[in-house]
């Protein structure tokens, strides 16, 4: 029988048995976040051409509607999702150099930078409904003076652009419903530091995926706010 001390091969507990090594299990979970996020541009696509055909062919009304929209509260969440994809970048970057406290401060205001966004889209959606601009029975719209001259502007058109509004709109606050979740799970591990520079996949696959909602929204801005602004 031989005395040589047996050899203790070094595993990472994060490691799950069907990988090889952490970097296969990374660039295994890397893909399907990719594939996931490419089912859910093949999503919005149906709905952003969808809007792109009525536009077209309604596009008095269209602008009518988008006027009714409040530009401010629309740019201030632009700067919000801009601002959160920064602190969930820097999240990853603090999960790669293990600064777990750094790394629970950027998730956290990661968080509140989401809340912020669905307090404030919240507050439009309420003046929505207080005007009447939800499409249905009780819908009503009193159109203000076109642009163009001699421009007729169908009412009953009106509620094709807001029915697209609050449908495009409360799915992307529904993924942001979500991603809200999704970080509020990850920052309650980083608080007990499961994530370190040896492993990370989850925050940069939740970072992949908050990325992809902030894009959509920076499509959905100008199109939805933008349209005949003169002014």
């Amino acid at each position: 029988m031989s005395d040589s001390p047996a050899i203790v091969e070094s595993h990472n507990p994060e490691q799950q048995h069907h990988f090889a090594d952490m970097e296969q299990q990374r660039q295994a979970s890397s893909l399907g976040m990719w594939l996931f996020l490419a089912t859910e541009v093949m999503f919005f696509g149906g709905m952003f051409c969808a809007y792109l055909i009525y536009r077209y062919w309604y596009y008095p009304e269209f602008a009518a509607g988008s006027k009714t929209l409040d530009i401010r509260l629309g740019a201030i969440n632009t700067a919000v999702l801009i601002c959160s994809s920064l602190t969930v970048a820097l999240s990853v970057r603090a999960a790669q150099f293990g600064k777990r406290k750094l790394l629970v401060t950027l998730l956290v205001a990661t968080i509140l930078l989401g809340l912020v966004f669905l307090g404030i889209k919240g507050v439009e959606w309420a003046s929505k409904f207080e005007e009447h601009h939800v499409p249905g029975y009780s819908f009503h719209f009193e159109p203000q003076a076109p642009s163009h001259p001699n421009t007729k502007i169908d009412p009953q058109r009106i509620q094709i652009f807001f029915s697209l509004y609050f449908a495009m709109t409360g799915i992307h606050a529904l993924h942001m419903v979500i991603g809200v979740g999704l970080f509020a799970v990850l920052t309650f591990y980083a608080w007990k530091g499961r994530y370190n520079s040896a492993y990370y996949t989850p925050i940069e696959n939740a970072g992949l995926y908050w990325h992809f909602v902030d894009i959509i929204w920076i499509y959905l801005f100008p199109l939805l706010y933008l349209i005949d602004r003169k002014k």
